[in-house]
């Protein structure tokens, strides 16, 4: 059996966790787009905030991966969400993983954790009824 040398990891705040959060939960957001400065932007944000983040960078990534994980949230490109409604898996409740529609004003923090906050708390698939607008161009 292999021995490290440096301190337990376990014991150190890590994958999206906080001194205060609840033992073993992280939530996990998917970010799923295929431009990657912006998939950069949302991972780095998400992540600084130490949310667990799986980027993708397409649908068909996307599908293949919930195969086998659930994540708390999807974030995914207007384009992209409307994809993954019609082909995501459910969450392990039985219901749809919650999709937030990725819009421009997301890559501030404040917007982006919002609308993540949202979703988690709201019930799954209520992007628009959340008034989470849909980018344009997508």
């Amino acid at each position: 059996m292999e021995q490290r040398s440096g301190p337990e990891r376990r014991r150190l705040a890590r994958g999206g966790r906080r001194e205060t959060d609840v033992p073993g939960f992280a939530p996990l957001i998917m970010v799923v787009e295929q431009d990657e400065r912006g998939r950069e932007v949302t991972e780095a944000i998400l992540a600084r905030l130490r949310f667990a983040v799986a980027p993708c960078d397409s649908v068909e990534k996307a599908v293949t991966i919930l195969q086998g994980l659930r994540p708390d949230v999807i974030i995914a490109t207007s384009r992209a969400a409307r994809l993954l409604r019609l082909h995501a898996p459910s969450d392990g409740d039985g219901g749809p993983i919650p999709i937030v529609s990725l819009t421009d004003d997301m890559r501030t923090t404040d917007a982006l954790v919002e609308a993540v906050r949202r979703a988690l708390t709201s019930g799954p698939d209520r992007g628009a009824e959340n008034g989470i607008r849909e980018r344009r161009g997508d």
